[in-house]
């Protein structure tokens, strides 16, 4: 009897496990259209970015972290659509990547999703975070009903990409550069030294070191130097630092608030502490780059881009914020000079304080005008100009949205806003926009995607 009860079970469970068997495989007619949602792209990249916030990366780190999982997920996309070209051969040392199986059906934005959230997970730290999200878009993609085998295969195809992504980003000096020595600080009056309130060491000073991707090297666009450190009231230096002293120190009201709103803006500092007598705590924000790619998925939804416009879009950004702030701490370290409120602090004023807090790491060029102006050039290749836009990638953290008529012109903003923060010379902030100037047209004249971008609809 006892064997009876036993084979009917087994005959059940059979039954059962058939029927969903069956269920598993009845496919939806329309997969291939709703597979190719550009929302899929920009809620990782979203979710890419709060994790950066979380684990608290540096700006150049973030930068890094950014760029690699959009070209994964661009490559592993592009073979839905013929007329992209691979960036392998135009991406420094970017050698073939894996083929997919011919006459063999694969979903692209499956893969393409996979590779970016694999090579993502794998540059930060909290990767629950982001196994989290990977569970919760995979089971989105699997109520889209394809096939089995084309599920099956196509996360299989996303994570060779991201391998070979992963191999190809070991090799750009990144682990090297975290075993060289601190910054070191001088008795040299001129030279950059810790700020408050943290005196923190400086940040990044090997970064010129990391593998560059379209630039030749990060010595390509190296600026003029920056203005002679001088105390004597009649030298352009002083003329300078007072500048900056007086920033916000305008007769007009309005147009003193206004440049308080632009500064705060554009802060994306990402750890700024806060000392309240014995207590410490910091506030986590986004980081520059985080910024602009946040404008890049801004822009993106205005310009009503698909999926594959999309990743295209965030990989020209990418890109540009990569190789800028490569350029652009290149000269940090080798100007290495004096930021204003320690200059204000030492030889005016002790009790001034910028409105933002200093950053640790050199005054010369400004990273946010080098890689603000980047990235403008980028975006504005991809999307043409005008390109009137609501920058509201702040609000989440307290600002209220701005308008632009173009990248170009929030970059301008961005740039000047170091000068109203209080943390940055003018030439830094100008001389710092030519800067990336030259990075963002060498970068959009030395790599093809599409010989046809979104500005040309």
């Amino acid at each position: 009897m006892d064997k009876l009860i036993k084979l009917l079970t087994l005959g059940i469970l059979a039954s059962i496990f058939s029927i969903g068997w069956l269920s598993c495989e009845q496919v939806n007619p329309n997969w291939k259209e709703e597979a190719h949602n550009a929302e899929f792209i920009h809620r990782s990249m979203q979710q890419l970015t709060d994790v950066i916030v979380h684990d608290i990366f540096s700006p150049p780190v973030a930068a890094r972290i950014y760029v690699y999982p959009s070209i994964a997920a661009y490559e592993a996309l592009r073979h839905d659509f013929p007329e992209y070209r691979t960036l392998a051969g135009q991406l420094n040392e970017l050698t073939p990547l894996p083929e997919p199986e011919a006459n063999k059906e694969y979903c692209f934005p499956l893969a393409s999703i996979k590779a970016f959230l694999t090579v993502g997970k794998a540059l930060i730290f909290s990767e629950a975070m982001m196994e989290e999200f990977e569970q919760t878009l995979m089971q989105e993609f699997a109520a889209i009903q394809m096939p089995s085998d084309v599920f099956n295969r196509s996360v299989a195809y996303g994570q060779a990409v991201a391998q070979h992504i992963l191999q190809w980003a070991d090799k750009d000096m990144y682990k090297q550069t975290r075993t060289y020595p601190k910054y070191t600080i001088t008795d040299d009056p001129a030279r950059w030294r810790p700020t408050p309130p943290d005196y923190m060491d400086g940040i990044e000073p090997h970064w010129n070191k990391i593998r560059t991707l379209v630039l030749d090297s990060a010595q390509q666009f190296v600026p003029p130097p920056p203005t002679p450190f001088s105390t004597d009231p009649n030298s352009q230096f002083w003329k300078e630092t007072m500048e900056v002293y007086h920033a916000l120190n305008v007769p007009d009201s309005a147009e003193r608030q206004e440049r308080i709103a632009i500064a705060k803006f554009w802060d994306c500092n990402p750890y700024v502490s806060h000392h309240k007598g014995h207590v410490m705590f910091a506030v986590k924000k986004i980081t520059p780059g985080g910024h602009w790619m946040g404008i890049c998925a801004t822009a993106c939804k205005k310009a009503k881009a698909n999926m594959m416009e999309s990743v295209n879009a965030y990989v020209w950004t990418s890109v540009a914020l990569f190789d800028a702030f490569i350029s652009c701490w290149d000269e940090k370290y080798r100007s290495n000079l004096i930021r204003p409120e320690t200059v204000i602090n030492t030889y005016y004023d002790e009790n001034w304080k910028p409105l933002l807090q200093t950053p640790p790491f050199p005054e010369y060029t400004s990273g946010h005008s080098v890689i603000s102006r980047a990235a403008a050039v980028a975006l504005t290749h991809v999307f043409g100009e005008p390109f009137p836009y609501v920058d509201s990638v702040e609000v989440a953290y307290g600002m209220p949205p701005r308008s632009f008529n173009s990248f170009i012109e929030a970059s301008d903003e961005a740039a000047i806003s170091r000068l109203y923060g209080g943390i940055h010379y003018r030439p830094a902030c100008m001389i710092g926009v030519q800067q990336g100037n030259k990075v963002g047209q060498f970068i959009t004249t030395h790599l093809v995607t599409k010989e046809s971008q979104l500005s040309s609809r």
